[in-house]
């Protein structure tokens, strides 16, 4: 029998019901889920996904979301989506609180990946399968975790930049301290640039890490280099969010468009900038596809039901993580098209600030 846990903040409620296509992930090797607890027989499979507020205010997570709740829908599952009021005591009391909704299975994504452990593994003891959703959490077994590759987004960073920008001044702002792939991103864009480092083509002159992936925090954290120096020649920035940041700064002192701007997350704002000349690059991650390769391999676990997975990840927890991984891509004015062709935004809105 499923353990109650004890609530301990009123939460917001919000259940998300938009139907959207089923699709599909390839893998090869065949991965059982581990023995947490059975689920019922009878009736649809009830799936609690957690999701920590600081990161829903990221434009990707209401597309996660949506495409994931329609394609639980259709498999025979209904979602509760739990948003905390920020950081990783509330979503902890979150968890709680789906517990207590007598949750089949649980999606994370959390906001601290090492500090939400003990919540994960109180979860598994009371017999409900986890799921670790775009960030792995640490040090504690997990049924599985989806994601897209972050090596590989760094590595496209890396990539970029180098052609654009093959001699000068770097600036590379990281995103969160709690995130793991901010780590992942780090060590990606390394791989490329380290040899242009110590053939000394490149520079790196400053490199920071941020608390959280905030404009707000990137405005303020960009904005003291900035007083200090405004002397790069590239701006490797974690996510979009930071790119923006990033560019209003160099727009408030006439520089935007001079210095070589990279970011990832296909936002808006930063497509537009793409096609504006404002922004070199995003990278752009299929999140259709994902989340709703997330909601097969979710009722998959939630069912004991054996599904293939594409590696297996080391955590920590002295448990390797089956992983299942999804590939980013880098898009570039020339490539626009993918993010349009996909429905991802539409054309009038990322050409909106020029003719085409």
């Amino acid at each position: 029998m499923k353990k109650a846990f004890v609530v301990v903040a009123v939460l917001v409620f919000l259940s998300c019901s938009a139907k959207q296509p089923r699709m599909s992930g390839q893998a090869d090797p065949a991965y059982s889920p581990a023995e947490t607890g059975t689920v019922r027989e009878k009736g649809r499979i009830t799936i609690g996904f957690s999701v920590a507020t600081d990161t829903f205010i990221i434009e990707r997570w209401n597309k996660d979301v949506k495409v994931f709740s329609g394609a639980a829908q259709e498999l025979g599952g209904d979602v509760i989506v739990q948003l905390s009021a920020g950081g990783t005591r509330e979503q902890i009391a979150q968890i709680n609180y789906m517990v207590n909704q007598n949750i089949d299975i649980l999606v994370v994504i959390a906001h601290d990946t090492e500090m939400i452990a003990g919540a994960v593994k109180q979860v598994r003891d009371a017999g409900i399968p986890v799921i670790a959703y775009d960030r792995l959490i640490m040090g504690v077994p997990l049924d599985a975790y989806i994601s897209f590759d972050s090596l590989e987004v760094g590595r496209l960073f890396g990539r970029t930049l180098v052609e654009a920008v093959p001699r000068g001044k770097y600036l590379i702002v990281n995103g969160s301290l709690h995130d793991t792939n901010s780590f992942d991103i780090s060590t990606g864009l390394h791989e490329i640039i380290d040899p242009y480092i110590e053939s000394r083509q490149i520079r790196v002159e400053r490199e920071i890490w941020l608390e959280e992936w905030s404009f707000d925090e990137a405005l303020e954290k960009i904005g003291a280099i900035f007083n200090e120096t405004v002397d790069f020649d590239a701006i490797a920035c974690g996510n979009d969010a930071i790119a923006s940041a990033a560019i209003q700064l160099l727009a408030e002192r006439r520089l935007a468009g001079e210095v070589t701007v990279v970011g990832q997350d296909a936002e808006l704002i930063s497509c537009q900038h793409i096609m504006e000349g404002l922004q070199l690059m995003t990278v752009y991650k299929p999140i259709g596809k994902l989340a709703a390769r997330a909601a097969q391999l979710t009722m998959a676990v939630a069912e004991n039901r054996t599904i293939p997975y594409d590696m297996l990840r080391d955590n920590g927890s002295g448990t390797p993580i089956p992983s299942y991984i999804e590939a980013p891509i880098a898009v570039l004015k020339d490539n626009m098209e993918v993010i349009i062709r996909d429905g991802f935004h539409s054309r009038e809105d990322i050409y909106r600030n020029v003719l085409f």
